[in-house]
């Protein structure tokens, strides 16, 4: 038991008191504060208090969230009250009226069934009169009544409360009580027993919150001024109003409103369209022009009247007019031109038709994008082009609310505005390059522009009226087909695109490149002249691709150099460029002219490949050697086709008989399986038969064709199942010269789709099975004994 002596009334403190943490609450002695107790521990600690002495331990939690605290949860020292009144309320919860006696510290915690209690080390304040702690008391007091002078929220009777008190001690927890501060700044006032150093302590946190103050009465009175600023400009702007009212003058707004109601009535707009545009005028009219939200009314309907609601251009219904301007911009591509005439001829039998959504599918260079303006200059109709490539933003197709700082159209309504029409030739370009992240995927709202059954009430975020996107003709570009969703490809009609031919990228290169980069470099038609073979010299030493943007950037550096040269003798002459002559305009070739192995077929088959740059050829290798059975796929393969390799071998073994093989030929020799040019992945089925055909050549001893390429993919039962790309690969077999292409017999239908001089270039050789395909592909004139090998190298348990 502990006794305590506090002006005149003495205290006994047990030992072991019940305990009531406190949320965002800390507790000074002499101070007499109201508590809402409401959890059960705590109303059970008062209760036990209440039935003995009605002496409590308050302690401060350290983290206010915790519902349930532990001793870990709590300060040590907090202060030792007595309750004065208690009342309870129909909800079972108390309000307590509390008056604090002295600091305490728990030095042990004890948790009953029902609440909890603490062993409690009472903490005497002394005190010893000295200079340093008067001129400390006197700073805090004055800085004290500059903070109740600040702080609206602490009443002026604290303050003479506090100029009135003497006692040092009950002054610091005043003070202390009374200021604003958080839990922690307090405790640690609370926690320090040295009274100058508490008082030190109060002295800066006093400091610290006059600055926070002065700041906010800064502040709140630049707020009021403003205010006052813009209740007197509204004031003024009224009687401004009134006066030129009487005086008969119109308002400032008017010349403008009745401007803008005219561009309304002009741009004849739909019902609903025109209603909106109207309501927002007549908003606009009752607003000040000083107004921010009248600026974003007059910007909205600027928009409003500039979109071509009703305006269409008059397309070019000369069909064989819109012919010959397709084929003076772009040579070849007879089926895209055929689907625009097409289009064209029956709008001209029926005079309406929904705009066609064309998706032109192709690898770089082969004219996708210069199609689309091609296009528009045929039928007479303004072009639009929009780059897809990186668009991650949903927002960039459909645009922002209105409710957004700086918000605008989506820029399929901005490219209409630009148009000036309803019926342009929209191009979307690299719509396989789409982005998506965290703010949307523009590639569903997409789905919309493209549907021709939605795009008639196309509703943008801003605009938020419909607007008729189905007379446009869409046009999209893509390099590939894997990227875009399903859902957007369903909406779009396929035209592909495929690799031009060598003597197609000659007539392109005369017709189109060569005037184009003479002219762009100051030359005359005069000046230069590049015959046939100096092209084709071009096109096979300087350039792979199955476009035509690297044979231009080559044409215009022959174009630079012979630029050069007249430039420097100033004399007018031509210039006659040769394919012997090529190296001293381009250097050194960068290209073989043929990438087929001709000299050693044992072992070698020349497959077809797909690339993003149009189709390629692809050497298979296979060498045995003894060993244990295994096999190695090299060539940087991917899982596909590293699959299709091991059903090669499967199929291999399953015909050893056949074949002329012993059954167990596999136990003896390692097979390796090798596709050159290692730095490129190469994947897909479409190599099977190639390389069971490399295999059966290698472990026969019989040579394949150097004149036959194929392309299929195998099944472990010999079938030959259908591939794609086969446009692509077709054109690059016949430009590398091969005569016969071996191709799966359920791809017959293709070969319809193919162009006449595809067709009529090479020889198809259609199978079902593998048997056919060795058939054609292996030579069978020439025995294995004539094929020049090395003795080592000899096969095991191979049948001549």
């Amino acid at each position: 038991m502990t006794r305590v002596e506090r002006d005149g009334e003495v205290f006994e403190i047990r030992e072991r008191i019940p305990l009531l943490p406190l949320r965002d609450v800390v507790i000074f002695p002499y101070m007499t504060i109201p508590l809402l107790v409401g959890r059960v521990a705590s109303v059970n600690a008062i209760e036990a208090a209440v039935q003995k002495d009605r002496v409590v331990f308050v302690l401060a939690q350290r983290r206010p969230e915790v519902t349930d605290p532990a001793s870990k949860d709590l300060y040590r020292i907090g202060t030792v009250v007595r309750v004065l009144q208690l009342f309870r309320l129909p909800d079972g919860t108390m309000r307590v009226l509390v008056e604090g006696i002295c600091r305490g510290k728990a030095k042990k915690f004890f948790s009953g069934a029902d609440s909890m209690s603490a062993s409690v080390t009472v903490l005497k304040d002394e005190m010893q009169p000295e200079p340093q702690l008067e001129a400390l008391t006197r700073n805090v007091l004055a800085s004290f009544n500059d903070y109740v002078h600040l702080n609206r929220r602490v009443p002026d009777e604290i303050l003479s409360n506090a100029n009135n008190i003497a006692n040092p001690v009950l002054l610091s927890y005043t003070i202390a009580s009374h200021m604003i501060l958080k839990v922690g700044v307090k405790q640690e006032i609370l926690e320090q027993d040295d009274l100058v150093e508490r008082f030190r302590l109060l002295s800066r946190t006093m400091a610290s919150e006059l600055e926070i103050l002065k700041l906010e009465r800064k502040i709140e009175g630049q707020v009021r001024s403003q205010v006052h600023k813009n209740q007197k400009e509204f004031y003024l702007n009224e009687q401004l109003k009134a006066i030129r009212k009487e005086l008969g003058y119109q308002n400032e707004f008017s010349n403008e409103i009745e401007e803008l109601i005219q561009q309304v009535k002009k741009a004849k707009m739909p019902k609903e369209v025109n209603d909106k545009a109207m309501k927002e005028l007549d908003k606009l009219q009752k607003m000040s022009f000083m107004s921010p939200e009248a600026t974003v009314v007059r910007n909205y309907v600027d928009w409003l009247v500039s979109l071509p609601w009703s305006i269409l251009t008059e397309d070019n219904h000369d069909i064989k007019a819109v012919e010959r301007i397709l084929d003076e911009d772009h040579y070849g591509l007879k089926k895209v031109k055929e689907r625009i005439v097409e289009y064209l001829a029956v709008l001209k039998l029926s005079g309406q038709l929904k705009g066609p959504i064309l998706c032109f599918v192709g690898p770089p260079g082969v004219g996708k994008t210069s199609l689309g303006k091609s296009i528009a200059r045929a039928l007479g109709r303004k072009f639009i082009r929009m780059s897809l490539g990186g668009v991650r933003d949903e927002a960039e197709i459909r645009g922002h609310r209105r409710t957004y700082i700086g918000s605008l159209p989506g820029r399929m309504i901005q490219g209409m505005k630009r148009a000036g029409s309803r019926n342009p030739v929209f191009l979307l370009d690299e719509i396989d390059k789409l982005g998506m992240d965290f703010r949307g995927d523009p590639a569903s709202a997409l789905l919309e522009v493209l549907d021709p059954e939605q795009n008639h009430t196309f509703q943008d975020h801003y605009l938020e009226v419909d607007f008729d996107l189905s007379q446009v003709m869409f046009i999209t570009t893509s390099n590939t087909l894997y990227s875009i969703p399903a859902a957007l490809v369903d909406r779009m009609e396929i035209i592909r695109l495929p690799g031009y031919l060598e003597f197609e990228k000659v007539e392109i290169a005369k017709k189109f490149l060569l005037p184009k980069e003479a002219k762009a470099h100051g030359l005359e038609p005069t000046d230069l002249k590049i015959g046939d073979k100096a092209l084709r010299g071009i096109i096979n030493q300087y350039t792979r691709e199955a476009g035509v943007r690297n044979l231009e950037r080559e044409i215009a550096a022959v174009c630079r150099k012979i630029a050069r040269k007249k430039a420097t003798t100033g004399k007018a002459r031509t210039f006659h460029v040769t394919e012997s002559g090529l190296q001293a305009y381009l250097g050194v070739p960068k290209f073989l002219d043929s990438q087929i192995e001709r000299r050693s077929r044992v072992g070698v088959a020349t497959g077809l490949a797909w690339t993003d740059a149009g189709g390629d050829l692809l050497n298979v290798e296979v060498s045995v050697v003894p060993g244990s059975g295994a096999l190695s796929l090299t060539g940087k393969l991917g899982e596909t086709m590293r699959e299709s390799g091991l059903a090669a071998l499967s199929y291999t073994r399953s015909r050893a008989t056949p074949l002329g093989l012993d059954k167990k030929f596999y136990k003896d020799i390692d097979v390796h399986v090798h596709l050159p040019e290692g730095a490129i992945p190469k994947d897909g089925p479409s190599a099977g038969i190639t390389m069971a055909t490399a295999l059966v050549s290698a472990l026969t001893g019989v040579p394949t064709r150097d004149d036959v390429a194929m392309t299929g993919e195998i099944t472990l039962l010999g079938n030959v199942l259908p591939i794609g790309g086969l446009n692509e690969k077709v054109v690059a077999a016949m430009r590398a010269g091969v005569k016969e292409v071996i191709i799966p017999k359920l791809n017959e239908k293709d070969l319809k789709e193919l162009p006449d001089f595809v067709r009529n270039g090479v020889i198809f050789r259609l199978v079902e099975t593998m048997d056919e395909v060795l058939e054609i592909a292996l030579n069978p004139g020439e025995s294995r004994q004539s094929v020049q090998r090395d003795p080592d190298e000899e096969r095991v348990h191979l049948a001549h």
